[in-house]
């Protein structure tokens, strides 16, 4: 019961402080909110970007191996040309892979056709990037769809005029319609939608940009495109997933002995493709993510540091303003503790402040970012418990030395005072 007297107390005194010396009290209060914000800010825009991440890698694939010419990692710059002299991933490794890997639950094979223009009605619609794929291109990575459907079985195999397209595409192009069922003309050639892909907004990490994009099948873009087409980069893009129980090694070197064989590779030569995963840029990107926080550490130190002496200085201001009332109170037999314990709690109510105008800041932040530019950013109730941690032990680093200095006045002498 005393303890909460006396926390009352101190509670309604840094109340009193703020009231009483509003300039002085808001300006020391600035640094704690500027650290605060500073660290606050550094870690939602971390936890947002890695969870966007991470939600990128899963709809890309933990479980997929990428064959590319180039890798991913650890690149000799010296043998970019090298690696560029590779030959493509082609529809021939495709289907070769799709019948003899058996570590592979699925073999998806796409190529980039170019930026084509569109016609529905009087609307034409140029630079659309027409993508072929195949048929297990939407299970590998996924899809959802908005409205529709992937390609059957038999519409795939019968090269059927049918067509998926991102939601992009369809507002582009059928405005408030439904865009199911609908034509467009490609070349000449009647598509028909069958699905629109549900809406990707901004991620960071994709294979292509699904909002825009339109998806042929293979066999329908062998009649109405041409898949010879070379860009500086080349080929298409050849993705395996591993079957349920299969690590990445395993499948990866079922790959690399059929990929070795299929395109004859002589036993003292080294491969001339690279089998890539999402696990790669995970890896890196976690040491990214870690470097950033402990940058805003850094940045938030130093204003919580001024913030902190600011404190201080408040704090022995008001251990003299009031140095022959914690005399009374030492002669009428109040104890050390007491009188530490007051003052300690004072400096951290008014270091949480601090803290909470940082993170209302934030919050604003977080809301306009939010709205402006379409990015899911967040702030997590973690990092408002952190924000009002940091600022309670603050409180509590910048009010010792002025509460202890309190705690020993000689009751005699304060009150002379």
């Amino acid at each position: 019961m005393q303890l909460f007297k006396i926390a009352w107390e101190a509670v309604r005194q840094a109340f009193f402080q703020l009231a009483s010396n509003k300039l002085r009290t808001t300006l020391s209060l600035l640094g704690i909110s500027v650290g605060i914000f500073c660290i606050i800010a550094v870690f939602a825009s971390v936890d947002s970007l890695e969870d966007n991440v991470k939600g990128s890698l899963e709809t890309l694939g933990n479980d997929v191996v990428y064959v590319t010419k180039l890798p991913w990692m650890q690149m000799d710059n010296s043998k970019f040309w090298k690696y560029m002299r590779r030959p493509n991933p082609s529809f021939r490794d495709y289907k070769y892979l799709k019948d003899r890997v058996h570590n592979a639950e699925s073999v998806a094979y796409s190529i980039y056709l170019g930026r084509k223009t569109v016609k529905y009605r009087d609307k034409y619609i140029q630079d659309v990037p027409l993508v072929a794929v195949t048929d297990k291109y939407a299970d590998l990575f996924s899809l959802a769809f908005e409205k529709g459907r992937f390609y059957s079985y038999s519409e795939y195999h019968a090269g059927a005029n049918m067509a998926v397209i991102g939601h992009d595409v369809a507002e582009s192009l059928f405005g408030s319609l439904d865009p199911i069922g609908r034509e467009f003309k490609y070349k000449g050639a009647k598509l028909r939608v069958i699905g629109v892909i549900e809406k990707k907004g901004n991620e960071i990490l994709s294979i292509m940009n699904y909002d825009e994009v339109i998806l042929l099948s293979m066999p329908l873009a062998a009649h109405v495109a041409n898949l010879n087409t070379r860009f500086f980069f080349g080929g298409g893009n050849l993705m395996v997933k591993a079957k349920d129980g299969v690590s990445l090694d395993d499948l990866k070197g079922e790959l690399t002995v059929a990929l070795r064989s299929i395109r004859h590779i002589r036993p003292k030569e080294e491969d001339n493709f690279s089998l890539n995963n999402m696990t790669m840029i995970a890896n890196m990107l976690s040491g990214v993510f870690g470097a950033l926080n402990i940058a805003g550490f850094i940045i938030g130190g130093f204003a919580m540091l001024v913030g902190m002496v600011s404190i201080a200085n408040i704090m022995f201001v008001s251990v003299k303003e009031r140095t022959s009332i914690i005399g009374v109170k030492k002669a009428l037999g109040a104890k050390r503790w007491f009188i530490l314990l007051e003052f300690l709690v004072e400096s951290v109510v008014l270091s949480v402040l601090g803290g909470i105008l940082g993170l209302a800041f934030v919050r604003v932040i977080v809301i306009f970012i939010s709205k402006a530019f379409e990015y899911h950013i967040y702030l997590s109730w973690d990092n408002v418990v952190w924000g009002i941690g940091i600022s309670a032990l603050v409180g509590v680093l910048a009010g010792f030395i002025p509460a202890y200095s309190a705690s020993r006045l000689d009751p005699v002498e304060a009150i002379r005072r």
